[in-house]
Protein backbone atom coordinates (compact mmCIF):
# COMPACT_ATOMS: atom_id res chain seq x y z
CA UNK A 1 0.00 0.00 0.00
CA UNK A 2 1.21 3.47 -0.60
CA UNK A 3 1.02 6.55 1.38
CA UNK A 4 0.10 10.46 0.37
CA UNK A 5 -0.67 13.83 1.52
CA UNK A 6 -3.40 16.32 -0.01
CA UNK A 7 -2.64 19.88 1.36
CA UNK A 8 -5.28 23.26 1.30
CA UNK A 9 -4.67 26.39 2.52
CA UNK A 10 -2.39 29.29 3.06
CA UNK A 11 0.74 28.83 0.89
CA UNK A 12 3.80 26.60 2.52
CA UNK A 13 6.53 24.72 1.77
CA UNK A 14 6.15 21.60 0.66
CA UNK A 15 9.37 20.51 2.70
CA UNK A 16 6.80 21.27 5.86
CA UNK A 17 4.92 18.31 5.30
CA UNK A 18 6.96 16.43 2.61
CA UNK A 19 9.95 16.32 4.95
CA UNK A 20 10.35 17.97 7.95
CA UNK A 21 7.72 16.73 10.62
CA UNK A 22 8.86 13.52 12.52
CA UNK A 23 6.48 11.44 10.60
CA UNK A 24 6.86 13.23 7.20
CA UNK A 25 5.89 11.72 4.15
CA UNK A 26 9.37 10.76 3.49
CA UNK A 27 9.70 9.46 6.67
CA UNK A 28 6.72 6.91 5.87
CA UNK A 29 8.42 5.69 2.90
CA UNK A 30 10.81 3.72 5.01
CA UNK A 31 8.64 3.25 8.19
CA UNK A 32 5.09 3.58 7.70
CA UNK A 33 2.78 2.49 10.38
CA UNK A 34 -0.64 1.76 8.88
CA UNK A 35 0.59 -0.16 5.44
CA UNK A 36 0.59 -3.83 4.96
CA UNK A 37 4.26 -2.72 4.59
CA UNK A 38 6.22 -0.32 6.05
CA UNK A 39 8.80 0.20 3.29
CA UNK A 40 7.12 2.52 -0.13
CA UNK A 41 10.79 2.72 -1.67
CA UNK A 42 9.43 2.00 -5.68
CA UNK A 43 9.19 5.99 -6.78
CA UNK A 44 7.36 9.21 -5.17
CA UNK A 45 6.19 12.01 -6.92
CA UNK A 46 4.91 16.01 -5.99
CA UNK A 47 2.52 18.13 -7.81
CA UNK A 48 2.01 21.36 -7.02
CA UNK A 49 -0.25 24.18 -7.96
CA UNK A 50 1.47 27.76 -8.69
CA UNK A 51 0.62 30.53 -10.86
CA UNK A 52 -0.88 28.73 -13.82
CA UNK A 53 -3.77 26.86 -14.28
CA UNK A 54 -1.87 23.86 -14.72
CA UNK A 55 -0.03 21.51 -12.00
CA UNK A 56 3.56 21.63 -11.92
CA UNK A 57 5.08 17.76 -11.10
CA UNK A 58 8.21 15.72 -10.45
CA UNK A 59 8.41 12.09 -10.86
CA UNK A 60 10.82 9.80 -10.01
CA UNK A 61 11.53 5.82 -9.31
CA UNK A 62 14.20 6.49 -6.88
CA UNK A 63 13.18 5.82 -3.23
CA UNK A 64 11.65 9.15 -1.84
CA UNK A 65 14.45 9.01 1.13
CA UNK A 66 17.59 8.86 -1.18
CA UNK A 67 16.76 11.67 -3.50
CA UNK A 68 18.36 14.70 -2.85
CA UNK A 69 16.60 16.50 -5.54
CA UNK A 70 13.38 15.93 -3.91
CA UNK A 71 14.82 17.70 -0.73
CA UNK A 72 15.66 20.47 -2.97
CA UNK A 73 12.14 21.11 -4.80
CA UNK A 74 10.71 20.59 -1.33
CA UNK A 75 12.92 23.54 0.44
CA UNK A 76 11.94 25.78 -2.74
CA UNK A 77 8.34 25.23 -3.68
CA UNK A 78 5.58 26.58 -1.75
CA UNK A 79 1.98 25.93 -2.98
CA UNK A 80 -1.22 26.85 -1.57
CA UNK A 81 -2.44 23.17 -2.87
CA UNK A 82 -0.41 20.45 -3.80
CA UNK A 83 0.13 16.48 -3.18
CA UNK A 84 2.36 14.27 -2.58
CA UNK A 85 2.79 10.39 -2.61
CA UNK A 86 5.40 7.71 -2.26
CA UNK A 87 4.74 4.15 -3.57
CA UNK A 88 4.53 0.77 -2.73
CA UNK A 89 4.13 -1.34 -6.20
CA UNK A 90 1.46 -4.14 -6.87
CA UNK A 91 2.49 -5.77 -9.29
CA UNK A 92 3.46 -3.49 -12.18
CA UNK A 93 7.05 -1.72 -13.34
CA UNK A 94 8.95 0.70 -11.33
CA UNK A 95 9.07 3.54 -14.05
CA UNK A 96 8.35 7.08 -13.86
CA UNK A 97 4.87 6.88 -15.51
CA UNK A 98 3.82 4.84 -13.29
CA UNK A 99 4.48 7.61 -10.15
CA UNK A 100 1.77 9.66 -8.92
CA UNK A 101 0.67 12.12 -8.77
CA UNK A 102 -0.93 11.33 -12.12
CA UNK A 103 -1.32 15.30 -13.99
CA UNK A 104 -3.80 15.85 -16.74
CA UNK A 105 -4.27 19.50 -17.78
CA UNK A 106 -5.26 21.05 -14.74
CA UNK A 107 -6.30 17.70 -12.50
CA UNK A 108 -3.94 16.07 -10.07
CA UNK A 109 -4.73 12.89 -9.06
CA UNK A 110 -2.92 10.20 -6.55
CA UNK A 111 -4.24 6.72 -5.33
CA UNK A 112 -3.50 3.83 -2.72
CA UNK A 113 -5.69 0.97 -2.80
CA UNK A 114 -6.39 -2.51 -4.95
CA UNK A 115 -8.18 -3.32 -7.71
CA UNK A 116 -9.00 -7.15 -7.08
CA UNK A 117 -8.42 -8.96 -10.13
CA UNK A 118 -6.96 -6.03 -12.12
CA UNK A 119 -5.24 -8.44 -14.83
CA UNK A 120 -8.71 -10.26 -15.40
CA UNK A 121 -10.29 -6.97 -15.80
CA UNK A 122 -7.54 -4.43 -17.86
CA UNK A 123 -8.26 -4.83 -21.02
CA UNK A 124 -12.05 -4.28 -20.48
CA UNK A 125 -11.46 -1.28 -17.71
CA UNK A 126 -9.24 0.28 -20.78
CA UNK A 127 -12.03 -0.18 -23.07
CA UNK A 128 -14.21 2.12 -20.82
CA UNK A 129 -11.47 5.19 -21.30
CA UNK A 130 -12.14 7.33 -24.51
CA UNK A 131 -10.09 7.89 -26.87
CA UNK A 132 -9.36 11.43 -26.11
CA UNK A 133 -8.14 10.30 -22.95
CA UNK A 134 -6.56 6.86 -23.43
CA UNK A 135 -4.35 8.81 -25.80
CA UNK A 136 -2.66 10.21 -23.08
CA UNK A 137 -2.21 7.12 -21.20
CA UNK A 138 1.89 6.61 -20.50
CA UNK A 139 1.93 3.83 -17.80
CA UNK A 140 0.36 0.13 -16.78
CA UNK A 141 -1.22 1.27 -13.22
CA UNK A 142 -4.29 0.28 -12.65
CA UNK A 143 -4.51 3.57 -10.47
CA UNK A 144 -3.49 5.64 -13.95
CA UNK A 145 -6.56 4.10 -15.35
CA UNK A 146 -9.07 4.72 -12.80
CA UNK A 147 -7.96 8.36 -12.81
CA UNK A 148 -8.87 8.92 -16.43
CA UNK A 149 -11.85 7.08 -16.17
CA UNK A 150 -12.74 9.73 -13.40
CA UNK A 151 -12.09 12.56 -16.10
CA UNK A 152 -14.27 10.72 -18.43
CA UNK A 153 -17.05 11.05 -16.10
CA UNK A 154 -16.05 14.89 -15.66
CA UNK A 155 -16.26 15.11 -19.19
CA UNK A 156 -19.99 14.18 -19.54
CA UNK A 157 -21.11 16.56 -17.22
CA UNK A 158 -20.10 14.76 -13.74
CA UNK A 159 -19.33 16.85 -10.07
CA UNK A 160 -16.22 15.17 -9.19
CA UNK A 161 -17.09 13.43 -6.34
CA UNK A 162 -20.00 11.44 -8.21
CA UNK A 163 -17.59 10.60 -11.06
CA UNK A 164 -15.18 9.27 -8.77
CA UNK A 165 -18.25 7.01 -7.34
CA UNK A 166 -19.38 6.27 -11.01
CA UNK A 167 -15.44 5.07 -12.10
CA UNK A 168 -15.52 3.09 -9.05
CA UNK A 169 -18.95 1.32 -9.80
CA UNK A 170 -17.68 0.36 -13.32
CA UNK A 171 -14.55 -1.14 -11.98
CA UNK A 172 -16.88 -3.03 -9.76
CA UNK A 173 -19.15 -4.59 -12.34
CA UNK A 174 -16.08 -5.48 -14.62
CA UNK A 175 -15.09 -7.09 -11.19
CA UNK A 176 -18.18 -9.29 -10.61
CA UNK A 177 -18.04 -9.64 -14.38
CA UNK A 178 -15.04 -11.45 -13.93
CA UNK A 179 -15.72 -13.63 -10.76
CA UNK A 180 -12.92 -11.75 -8.74
CA UNK A 181 -13.22 -12.48 -5.08
CA UNK A 182 -10.76 -10.19 -4.83
CA UNK A 183 -11.95 -6.95 -2.55
CA UNK A 184 -11.87 -3.51 -4.27
CA UNK A 185 -10.04 -1.14 -2.31
CA UNK A 186 -9.57 2.68 -2.35
CA UNK A 187 -7.86 5.98 -0.67
CA UNK A 188 -7.91 8.98 -3.55
CA UNK A 189 -7.43 12.39 -4.31
CA UNK A 190 -8.30 14.26 -7.16
CA UNK A 191 -7.71 18.39 -7.35
CA UNK A 192 -8.15 20.74 -9.98
CA UNK A 193 -6.49 24.04 -8.49
CA UNK A 194 -9.08 24.94 -6.14
CA UNK A 195 -10.65 22.10 -4.41
CA UNK A 196 -9.42 19.03 -3.44
CA UNK A 197 -12.10 15.59 -3.17
CA UNK A 198 -10.91 12.69 -1.71
CA UNK A 199 -12.58 9.16 -0.64
CA UNK A 200 -11.75 6.43 1.68
CA UNK A 201 -13.79 3.69 0.53
CA UNK A 202 -13.98 -0.60 0.11
CA UNK A 203 -16.25 -3.27 -1.05
CA UNK A 204 -15.04 -4.96 2.26
CA UNK A 205 -14.54 -3.84 5.56
CA UNK A 206 -10.50 -3.43 5.14
CA UNK A 207 -10.38 0.51 3.38
CA UNK A 208 -7.02 2.13 3.01
CA UNK A 209 -6.42 4.46 5.94
CA UNK A 210 -7.25 8.06 5.81
CA UNK A 211 -7.10 10.91 7.93
CA UNK A 212 -7.76 14.75 7.68
CA UNK A 213 -6.55 17.57 10.26
CA UNK A 214 -8.02 20.73 10.08
CA UNK A 215 -6.11 23.91 11.28
CA UNK A 216 -7.09 27.40 10.91
CA UNK A 217 -5.29 27.85 7.93
CA UNK A 218 -5.19 24.97 6.33
CA UNK A 219 -6.43 21.25 5.86
CA UNK A 220 -4.21 18.25 5.22
CA UNK A 221 -5.47 14.88 3.80
CA UNK A 222 -2.68 12.18 4.50
CA UNK A 223 -2.33 7.87 4.89
CA UNK A 224 -1.55 8.44 8.40
CA UNK A 225 -0.67 11.76 10.52
CA UNK A 226 2.38 13.34 9.59
CA UNK A 227 2.95 14.67 13.04
CA UNK A 228 2.61 14.63 17.07
CA UNK A 229 -0.58 16.82 17.10
CA UNK A 230 -2.80 13.67 17.52
CA UNK A 231 -5.55 15.55 18.63
CA UNK A 232 -6.00 17.56 15.17
CA UNK A 233 -5.88 14.06 12.92
CA UNK A 234 -9.56 12.41 12.54
CA UNK A 235 -9.64 9.68 10.96
CA UNK A 236 -12.17 9.34 8.02
CA UNK A 237 -14.94 6.48 8.62
CA UNK A 238 -15.22 4.14 5.52
CA UNK A 239 -17.31 5.07 2.37
CA UNK A 240 -16.50 8.77 3.34
CA UNK A 241 -16.13 12.33 0.46
CA UNK A 242 -14.01 14.48 1.59
CA UNK A 243 -14.34 18.01 -0.17
CA UNK A 244 -11.48 20.59 0.58
CA UNK A 245 -11.69 24.07 -0.57
CA UNK A 246 -8.88 26.43 0.59
CA UNK A 247 -9.32 25.95 4.38
CA UNK A 248 -13.35 24.43 4.39
CA UNK A 249 -13.97 21.34 4.83
CA UNK A 250 -16.87 19.06 4.51
CA UNK A 251 -17.56 15.16 4.73
CA UNK A 252 -20.46 13.56 3.16
CA UNK A 253 -21.23 9.41 2.33
CA UNK A 254 -19.68 8.03 -0.64
CA UNK A 255 -21.57 5.98 -2.09
CA UNK A 256 -20.82 3.28 -4.75
CA UNK A 257 -23.89 1.27 -6.70
CA UNK A 258 -23.08 -1.19 -9.18
CA UNK A 259 -23.52 -0.01 -12.48
CA UNK A 260 -23.99 -1.72 -15.70
CA UNK A 261 -20.66 -1.68 -17.47
CA UNK A 262 -20.21 -1.28 -21.37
Amino acid sequence: MCRFLAYSGAPVFLEDFVASPCHSLIHQSLHAEEAKTGTNGDGFGVGWYGERPEPGQYREVRPAWSDENLLSIARQVRSHLFFAHVRAATGTATTRANCHPFVHDRYLFMHNGQIGGYGLIRRRLEALIPDSLYSVRAGTTDSEALFLLVLAHIAGGMAPGEALAAALSDVLALMEQAGTREPLRCAAALADGEMIHAVRWSSDSKPPSLYVCARPDSVVVASEPVDAARECWQALPCNTLVTVQGRDVALSPFLVGLRQAA
